[in-house]
């Protein structure tokens, strides 16, 4: 499909069909990265289970990496969506070169930053004295690779502003799939261990970049991204903070939470830390899925509310919410009776597949409501509203969970820190419905009487 063509779907198209059409590559696209994140535990489970805990405890960095690319790639292509939707090219070609040049430049800021304390980050990350040394080893290359990860995140994100959900598709698959590859050839049959997962990773991240790069100076792509376009522009970077920068405090707030679970269950020994670990990489496919489609539901939001077409975004958001709450309730009653089948895959220490086994059930108690959640905070974001939508993406991994981690272990010990998760699930599902019956609200009015305050 032409730009042209991504265009006219996201403007007059069917709305299921347009839905199908940008959420189904990217749900595939989140779904690879997920499930190589489960085949990266499985490979390196076979190191042992400090091996495997150093993994999980140096995983949280590359969500900060990630939040970068985001906050240049999801506030960027939010303001490029509507801006598409109001027809102004010229100024989303400008959006794009600074928003991915951007990334870049803080992504290398970071990685020294990162580097030069890099003991004090893992111990904070939740890493034993037992675990430390290969997180270590992991996690020094796993930075240096989690740079071209930023460029690739905020790419990706200005790809679909454009509807080109497709490139993302092929960029990541075949990233991960080079990754899956690579991952036992350098862990065990060119001896790395756990350094080289992180040097598979390296490799396959740089191959995606070239993918991008490929596709963003070729004729396919709606918005040109050039050098010349690169400048320090006020507005520009008003609008792309105005919404990247909630999708920045979430992956920060994502990566403290993991890091203070990790710390809590580093209280009960490496194979707790190794369970919860599992635990977070399995509930990752089905949050991915979600993810995914989101990402093929944000431009379609954002270029109807730029092109004032609200009945059509309306639309939009009841499809949404319909597939998003189907797909959460299937997947709860699947990870509910396959649970220990699916966390035996991990490991053979029994005292890891109990504890997997309980905390796995325990975090998918809430996961139904989880697709009403993320239809409500990309909304809010995909439209421009940043108070409403940093607020509800913060809840779940932020404002909701870090109270309760920081309290509810005191309390209860370990069951405190699997029931962390699910207590923060309900809170923030109270809060997206007040949200979401405002917003629904202020859409009805506009349709009826042509306004919509806030």
């Amino acid at each position: 499909m032409d730009a042209n063509s991504r265009i006219k779907l996201m403007r007059e198209g069917n709305i299921s069909k347009a839905l199908i059409k940008f959420g189904i590559p990217m749900i595939v696209a989140m779904l690879v990265t997920a499930f190589y994140n489960v085949v990266d535990a499985y490979f390196v489970g076979g190191l042992g289970t400090s091996a495997m805990a150093a993994v999980f405890v140096a995983f949280p960095i590359q969500l900060i990496f990630s939040g970068v690319g985001l906050t240049f790639g999801s506030g960027g292509g939010s303001y490029i969506s509507r801006l598409l939707g109001a027809k102004d090219g010229e100024k989303a070609n400008r959006v794009a070169s600074i928003a991915l040049f951007s990334s870049v430049c803080i992504g290398i800021i970071l990685a020294m930053g990162l580097l030069s304390c890099i003991d004090e980050v893992l111990v904070f990350m939740g890493a034993t004295k037992t675990i430390l040394p290969y997180a270590k080893a992991y996690a020094i290359t796993f930075i240096v690779a989690s740079i071209v990860s930023t460029f690739n995140v905020a790419m990706g994100n200005l790809a679909v502003s454009q509807g080109a959900a497709s490139i993302s598709l092929r960029a990541m698959l075949i990233g991960t799939i080079l990754n899956m590859i690579l991952d036992p050839l350098f862990i065990y049959t060119l001896g790395l261990g756990v350094k080289g997962s992180a040097i598979a990773t390296l490799v396959a991240q740089s191959i995606t970049m070239v993918i991008y790069i490929r596709y963003i100076s070729g004729d396919k792509s709606y918005v040109k991204v050039s050098f010349s376009h690169f400048r320090l522009d006020k507005e520009i970077y008003g609008q792309i903070f105005k919404i990247g920068i909630s999708m920045l405090a979430l992956q920060v707030l994502t990566s403290v939470s993991m890091g203070l679970i990790n710390m809590a269950a580093s209280n009960y020994g490496d194979t707790a830390v190794a369970a919860m670990g599992i635990v977070t990489r399995i509930v990752s496919l089905g949050v991915y899925v979600v993810f995914g489609y989101m990402k093929g539901f944000q431009p379609i939001a954002g270029y109807n509310y730029g092109a004032k077409n609200y009945t059509r975004l309306r639309e939009a958001i009841k499809v949404s919410l319909k597939w998003t709450t189907g797909f959460c309730i299937i997947w709860t009653m699947i990870i509910f009776i396959f649970s220990k089948g699916i966390v035996s895959m991990f490991s053979e220490e029994e005292m890891v597949i109990r504890i997997a086994n309980y905390v796995l059930k325990a975090n998918t108690m809430m996961f139904i409501s989880f697709g009403f959640q993320f239809v409500y905070s990309t909304l809010f974001l995909a439209i421009g509203k940043a108070k409403a939508g940093g607020v509800l993406s913060m809840a779940r991994q932020g404002i909701f969970f870090i109270p309760v981690i920081l309290i509810l272990p005191k309390l209860m010990g370990l069951n405190g820190v699997i029931y962390s998760q699910p207590i923060a699930d309900l809170l923030t599902t109270i809060m997206t419905a007040i949200f979401a019956v405002n917003i629904q609200k202020k859409l009805n009015d506009i349709e009826k009487y042509g306004i919509l305050e806030g």
